[in-house]
Order: C-alpha cells, then structure tokens, then sequence
C-alpha cells in the first residue's frame, strides 16, 4: 500500500504516543477472577503456537490479533470466527498497543521489530511475552529490560526450556556436583540448512504485504531474495542467523548450566557460508568461543549434512551430523562424566565411561508460568525473564560480531591462531573435517576467522574494537527508532 502524507502523520503520531504515554494511562492490574486480555502479534511461524498456547490457559481470553501480512491475518482470524469471543484484528501494531482493551501482548516477529515492540508496549501499560532472541542487537535488548523495570511490567523470554522440570532438576542436580566439577559447555545448533537460491534482481513484494510496516526498525530495502517470509533469519538486516534462531535456546540452556549473569569477557567466531552460492549472509557453518574464565563456553552451528552424498532434498534433514548423540542440545563435560542435553525437557547423564547412569524429563506450561507473573505482579516469578533473555540473545549477537569484523583465513593459520584454547581448536578441526566432507575446498572458499574481542562485561562494551560497539546498535529507521531514553 502506498504511503500518503495523511497515513505517514498517523503513523508518526501513533509512535510519538508509545514514546511520551503517561503513568496514569497505564492498563490497570486486573483482579484474580478477572480474564487476561492478550493480543498475539505475528503468527506466520512460531505465532501459531502462541495462539494455541493462550487459548490453552484458564482465565486467557485472546482478545486482538495482528500481522503486516493481511493474507495470513485474515486466516488466523477466520479459524477463530467460531470462538466464544471474537477478535479484533490489526495491521498497524500502534494502533493494537493504543488499544485499553489488552492486558497482554505475545510478540513472535522477525528479529529486527522485538525489542521496539516490546518497549512500546510496555510505555503502553502492556506485559509482554517475547519470542527469541528478544532483540537484533545487544543495546536494544538492555533498552528493552531499562522499559520492564521502568515501567514495571512483566516480560518473559520464550525460552520455554526454564519451565520444564526436567531440565532445571537435570541442571540443578550437574550444578551441585552430579558428575563432578563441569569443565566445558558446548551448544549445538546441527540443523539442515539448504541453499535459499539466487535471484536477479528486485523482487515483487507480495501484495499482501504492508512492506514499509514489515521493514519498521530495518533499512528499506528492494526485496533481493525469494521468499519475504522466513529466510529473513538468513540476512544481518533483519535476523542473526541460525545461532540466534534455533541457537538462543540452546546458548541459554548454557548459560544456564555456568551460572553466568554477564556476557563473556573474551569472544571469537569462526565460520561462513559455505557449501552453496545463495542470498544469504549469515553463517550456515560457525562456532563462537565464549571465553569465561571459569568454564568456557562453546557454541557450534552446523547446517550441511553429514557429508556431500546427502545434499538432496529427501536425505538432508534425516543425515544431520552428531555430538553425542546430540543434533540439537547442550554438552556438558564433568571430571567424573558428561551431561548430555538433546531436547528442550530432558537431559542424560553418562559417567566417565559412558555408561548412562540418570535421566531427567518432564515439561512444563510456559505460557502458564507468563500468565501466572502478570496476574500476580512478580516479574521474580517469571521462569526466563527478560534480563536473561537479554543476555542469551547478547551472547548471540556478540558471537556474529566477531564473525562480521573477521577475515578469511586458512585452515592451518586458524589452527596456530587457536593455540591459546584446546576446546577451541578441537572444535577447528571438526568442523575443517565436516566441511571437506561435504566437498568444500578450504583454499577457494576460506573460513572467516573472526575478530578477538574483549569486553566490559558490566558495561556491555568492547574494549579493544571500536568497530565491534559501532555493531552493539544500529541505525534506525524514523519512525520506528529504539529510544535512548525509555
């Protein structure tokens, strides 16, 4: 839809208002016996289950509905035509959060609008639950913790893994000693990743779509890809790759295990996109090194097959490579034995020599535990809130920052350049081994070795790069810019 001068008026002073709202304005605490009013903003993907999520949980009543994509409005909003209490419907999300009438807002959109979201929402009165990574950069994301707080309003992460019992008694039981002293944590994001192909030239933008609505915080930019919808993970614009897809889960199950409340004070990646020519420019292939000083942390992302004979479309996805026995999870290595994490609810425990010796399962309502903090105003009653949501989706961010400031460079160079960590180069050499087996030639298309960064971990700064903060932000696009001042 073309942007008039009357439209774009609207639309800044929709966005003034999220700025400058007053505290008496805010949405009252509603009573016990009262329903929650929730909106759901953003349902081609993860949305979906946020609908089906609330509409599952006693005294949930969802109330509004929004999407830029009128196409797949219209039909989220016609499967619920024969509810007990229909939905309002909406395109603008200024005009939802301007809305008395929602107590709650479920925000599962591209990367790049989460955090402005979610601060306008809570200058409108509104709690928040938030999909992952809760921002598309480290700044925002502290922004968005500054408004919880400011505002107090209650903000869960989607990391539904914190609620599951299985996996806080599997961490809790390593933690106080299970397997003895843990030594290193490994996150794996081993997931099929094909090519998303190549196109010439700018493409048409579905007529669905109110383009300038879904590009809000992101440069607007002709479309230079396929698909709109989902392979926006793939561009730095508007996602963070797969480590900041499927990965937050996993960086924060992790980070969890550490015990540590503070991004790492030293950060390299190693990676590229490699194995295929296609559109996207984030890593199908990288690890990040978060080098606490007490454990180390690693992360690998993997999105070739186990090797070349599998790269068809009916083999990739079931000849995914291995870590003990993981594709998806969290390794935690002991002195006396190994924690295996292959799911959001369960975990296996193996003593030194790999004879299992415990399990732990079991899965919890994340949803519940949401609504639960909101009807009683104690964000400490939030299993994943936003101030850890925060710091899983910064590790993340600061893992593709080292990536995006690197250089190519040989194997043999990225294996001296790595003496400092065994972890780290062990991690190298696998990876070398996986891409050769997936016939990528090294010497043509180089990994990227990524810049060492230091950081002040309280301050969220780089100390020693000054590029690396020009990437902690961005620059934002008027009238949908992230506030200094929330």
């Amino acid at each position: 839809m073309k942007t008039t001068r009357r439209s774009f008026l609207k639309s800044s002073a929709l966005a003034a208002s999220a700025l400058a709202l007053p505290a008496s304005s805010w949405a009252a605490v509603r009573g016990a016996n009262e329903d929650i009013r929730v909106a759901v903003i953003g349902f081609n993907g993860r949305g979906k289950d946020h609908i089906e999520g609330f509409r599952k949980v006693p005294g949930v009543r969802l109330v509004a509905l929004c999407d830029v994509d009128k196409k797949v409005l219209d039909r989220e909003a016609q499967k619920l035509k024969d509810a007990d209490n229909p939905v309002k419907t909406y395109v603008d999300v200024r005009e939802l959060l301007a809305s008395d009438d929602i107590d709650a807002v479920s925000i599962a959109t591209p990367n790049h609008w989460h955090a402005l979201m979610a601060i306008w929402a809570c200058q409108h009165g509104k709690d928040v639950y938030l999909e992952k990574p809760v921002s598309h950069n480290v700044w925002e994301g502290r922004q968005i913790v500054r408004a919880a707080r400011k505002y107090g309003r209650i903000v869960q992460t989607g990391t539904q893994s914190r609620s599951n019992p299985g996996m806080q008694e599997a961490i809790a039981w390593v933690q106080g000693g299970g397997l003895g002293e843990i030594r290193l944590v490994r996150g794996l994001c081993y997931k099929p990743r094909q090519s998303i192909g190549h196109v010439d030239g700018p493409q048409p933008i579905p007529e669905s779509v109110e383009y300038d609505l879904w590009c809000g915080p992101s440069p607007k930019k002709e479309l230079r890809r396929k698909n709109l919808h989902y392979d926006w993970h793939w561009d730095f614009d508007t996602g963070c790759g797969d480590i900041g897809n499927q990965g937050i889960h996993q960086m924060d199950i992790a980070r969890w295990v550490l015990r540590q409340n503070a991004l790492s004070p030293r950060i390299l990646s190693v990676g590229g996109r490699l194995g295929y020519d296609d559109d996207g420019n984030t890593p199908n292939t990288q690890f990040i090194l978060h080098d606490y000083p007490e454990v180390p942390l690693i992360f690998e992302v993997r999105g070739l097959p186990r090797s070349k004979e599998y790269q068809t479309n009916d083999l990739w996805s079931r000849n995914m490579p291995e870590y003990h026995g993981a594709r998806i999870g969290v390794i935690v290595d002991c002195a006396d034995g190994t924690l295996v994490i292959p799911s959001y609810d369960s975990a296996i425990a193996y003593d030194e020599k790999g004879n299992e010796i415990r399990k732990f399962s079991g899965s919890a309502d994340h949803f519940a535990n949401f609504i639960g903090a909101v009807r009683s105003r104690q964000a400490n009653q939030l299993n994943a809130d936003i101030a850890q949501g925060h710091l899983s989706s910064a590790l993340c961010h600061t893992g593709n920052i080292s990536h995006r400031l690197g250089r190519l460079m040989a194997p043999e160079d990225i294996r001296d350049q790595l003496a400092f960590s065994g972890p780290a180069r062990e991690t190298h050499a696998r990876m070398v081994a996986h891409l050769e087996a997936n016939g990528v030639d090294l010497r043509r298309r180089p990994l990227t070795f990524g810049a060492l960064l230091e950081m002040d971990s309280q301050r969220e700064r780089f100390t020693n790069n000054p590029a690396a903060n020009q990437l902690l932000t961005r620059e934002y696009r008027y009238p949908f810019t992230v506030p200094e001042k929330v």
